[in-house]
C-alpha cells in the first residue's frame, strides 16, 4: 500500500486548528433556522391547528401528530447521518444532506400550511421531523469534523444559544404571522428561514471530501450493523446518552403544554403573549448560562460539574411549579430553567463529541446521540396525556420533569474519560 493510500485523510483527522468566528456565525445561523422549523410549530401553530381542527380532542391530536413526527426523527437522525458518513460527493459529505434535509423540512411545512385534517397535519409533520433531523445530524457532525476539543463547549454553547433564539424568534414570527394572515403564513415563514439558514451554511463553508477508497463497505448487513452503537464496549458513550436522553425526557415535560397549561391551570387571559413572556426570560437567562458554562468549561477542562449544576437547577425550576401553578412563579420558574438548560447545552455537545466511538462514524454516532433529543418527544406526549389524566395533572407533570434532570445528573457521573 502506497504512502498516499495509507495515509489519514482528512475527513478522519482529529481537529486542532480553531475554527474561525465566520464559520461559527454560519453555524449559529443554521441551527437558528433549524430550531426556528421545529419548535416555532410545536410551541404554537401544531397546538393552534390541532385546536381548529378538533377543539374537544386538541390535546389528544397534538400529541398523536408530535409523537409520529418524533417517531420519524429518531429513524431519520442516525440514517441519514450514517449516509453522510458514506458520502463521496465533490461538494463534501455532508454538505449534500444539509440542504437536502432543509428542502425536505421546508416542504413539509408548506404541507402544513394547507393541511385540511389530522392525517395530512401529521404527514407535513413527519417531513419536516424527516428533513430537518437529517440537517441537524450533519450541521452537529460538523463540531466533530472542524472544531478542536478545548473550543467545543464556547461552540456548544452557540448551538444551545441558537436553540432557544430559534424557540424564542419562532414564536415572535409565527405571532406576527398569525395576526396578519392566520396559520398558512406562518408556517410559510418558517419554511422561507429553514431553506435560507441552510443554503448561507453550505456555500459559504468547507466540507472535507471523503476519497471513495475510504469510504465503508456498503453492504446492507454492514451499514445495519452500524447504526448499533454496543454499551459494553462503549460505556461512556451509553452512560453520555442516557444523561441526555433524561435531560431532554425533563425539559419535554417541562415546555411541550407550557399553551395548554397557561390556558387551563394558570388561566392566564392572553397565553400566547404569556407563552412570549415566558420565552423571553427562558432565553436571556439561557444566553447567560451558555456564554458562562462554555467560557469557564473550556478554560478548565470540565464537564461533569457543570451537567450537575444544570441538573439541580432545572429540578428546582420544576419542583417550584409543582408547588404553585401561578402567572408569578411561572416568570421565576422560566429564567431558571433558562440557565439550567443554558449551561447543560454549552457543555453537552463538548462531552458527547468527547466519547464518540469512531471518526469515520461521527455523523452517525451524533446521529444516535439525537435520538436522545427526539425519543423523548416520541415518549413525552403519551406520559404527559397520562399524568395529566391519572397521575396529578400538572403538579404531576412538572414532577415528572424534576425526576427526569435529577436522574441525568446520576447517570453523568458515570462517565469516566471526560472530567
Amino acid at each position: 500500500m502506497s504512502d498516499t493510500a495509507a495515509a489519514v485523510p482528512e475527513v478522519f483527522a482529529e481537529p486542532v486548528k480553531r475554527v474561525r468566528a465566520g464559520w461559527m456565525m454560519l453555524l449559529f445561523l443554521a441551527n437558528i433556522a433549524l430550531w426556528l422549523g421545529v419548535y416555532a410549530p410545536i410551541q404554537v401553530l401544531l397546538p393552534q391547528q390541532a385546536e381548529l381542527l378538533d377543539a374537544a380532542h386538541k390535546e389528544t391530536v397534538f400529541g398523536i401528530v408530535t409523537g409520529i413526527g418524533a417517531a420519524v426523527a429518531l429513524v431519520a437522525n442516525p440514517a441519514i447521518g450514517l449516509l453522510s458518513d458514506r458520502t463521496c460527493s465533490r461538494f463534501g459529505r455532508r454538505h449534500p444532506w444539509t440542504i437536502a434535509g432543509g428542502a425536505i423540512g421546508a416542504a413539509g411545512l408548506l404541507v402544513l400550511a394547507e393541511a385540511p385534517n389530522v392525517v395530512v397535519m401529521t404527514i407535513g409533520w413527519c417531513l419536516v421531523q424527516a428533513g430537518l433531523n437529517g440537517m441537524l445530524a450533519t450541521l452537529m457532525s460538523g463540531i466533530a469534523d472542524r472544531v478542536p476539543v478545548g473550543q467545543r463547549a464556547q461552540v456548544g454553547g452557540l448551538v444551545g444559544i441558537a436553540q432557544m433564539l430559534g424557540t424564542v424568534l419562532g414564536a415572535v414570527v409565527v405571532v406576527v404571522m398569525l395576526d396578519l394572515a392566520g396559520l398558512p403564513l406562518g408556517y410559510a415563514a418558517c419554511a422561507a428561514i429553514v431553506l435560507a439558514g441552510a443554503a448561507a451554511f453550505v456555500l459559504r463553508t468547507p466540507d472535507a471530501r471523503l476519497p471513495v477508497e475510504f469510504r465503508p463497505s456498503g453492504r446492507i448487513r454492514e451499514i445495519l450493523a452500524d447504526l448499533w452503537v454496543s454499551p459494553r464496549r462503549h460505556p461512556d458513550f451509553a452512560w453520555a446518552w442516557g444523561c441526555h436522553f433524561m435531560i431532554n425526557l425533563g425539559n419535554a415535560f417541562g415546555t411541550l403544554y407550557l399553551l395548554f397549561f397557561l390556558k387551563d391551570a394558570v388561566h392566564y387571559p392572553d397565553p400566547d403573549s404569556g407563552l412570549l413572556i415566558m420565552m423571553g426570560l427562558y432565553g436571556v437567562a439561557l444566553v447567560i448560562g451558555a456564554v458562562l458554562a462554555g467560557h469557564f468549561s473550556d478554560k478548565s477542562g470540565k464537564r461533569k460539574p457543570y451537567v450537575l449544576g444544570s441538573a439541580a437547577i432545572m429540578a428546582l425550576a420544576a419542583l417550584l411549579l409543582v408547588i404553585w401553578q401561578s402567572w408569578p412563579v411561572a416568570l421565576v420558574a422560566s429564567p431558571l430553567l433558562g440557565v439550567g438548560f443554558g449551561t447543560y447545552m454549552a457543555v453537552a455537545l463538548a462531552m458527547l463529541t468527547q466519547v464518540l466511538p469512531a471518526a469515520q462514524n461521527r455523523a452517525k454516532d451524533l446521529g444516535v446521540v439525537n435520538i436522545a433529543n427526539s425519543l423523548p418527544q416520541v415518549v413525552a406526549p403519551l406520559l404527559t396525556t397520562l399524568i395529566l389524566e391519572w397521575l396529578g395533572g400538572y403538579p404531576g407533570l412538572f414532577a415528572a420533569s424534576a425526576v427526569a434532570t435529577l436522574l441525568a445528573g446520576v447517570l453523568v457521573t458515570r462517565v469516566r474519560s471526560v472530567g
